[in-house]
């Protein structure tokens, strides 16, 4: 596995454990352009904004194209701690990432997060992306037991 991808979901786990500290939903994310250098960072704010929509791509993709052009943003990459839920997907989608790497799957989230959560999607990423006409690299799981650390006892299940 390429050693880029692993420090870049590291940090992206990181930036998870910020919003967790910070009173959010344990999610990170990070933009970095073609060299690995990290452009921007956001977390989940769904809690302290008091916003449904505040997942930590979509508050990453809110400012990127905000920030960077179409064209530049598809030779981007997007990390992110946990696989995008179907609305990240599509602002990642619209935004124009081309490449997406996580590290906690979807299966991997929602086992922890428990039977009785009514707030469950199940859409994994690649099916989503493989639903447009352009395509979107997605690599994930990545260190997939190190990202699943920030969400022990968040979801009410113990530690192990």
């Amino acid at each position: 596995m390429d050693n880029q991808y692993q420090k870049l979901i590291k940090t992206a786990i990181q930036i998870a454990q910020s919003a967790r500290d910070n009173g959010n939903h344990p999610f990170g994310a990070l933009l970095a352009d073609k060299e690995g250098n990290i452009l921007l960072k956001a977390e989940n704010t769904v809690v302290t904004e008091r916003d449904c929509t505040g997942h930590a791509e979509t508050n990453l993709m809110r400012k990127a194209s905000q920030k960077y052009d179409h064209e530049f943003l598809a030779e981007c990459t997007l990390y992110t701690s946990t696989e995008p839920c179907p609305m990240c997907s599509g602002a990642i989608f619209w935004g124009n990432i081309r490449r997406v790497v996580y590290g906690l799957s979807e299966e991997g989230l929602y086992s922890m997060v428990g039977d009785d959560a009514e707030d469950v999607l199940y859409f994994p990423c690649r099916s989503l992306f493989e639903k447009g006409r352009k395509e979107i690299e997605v690599i994930g799981p990545v260190l997939e037991d190190e990202a699943k650390k920030v969400h022990f006892g968040f979801w009410g299940q113990a530690a192990s």
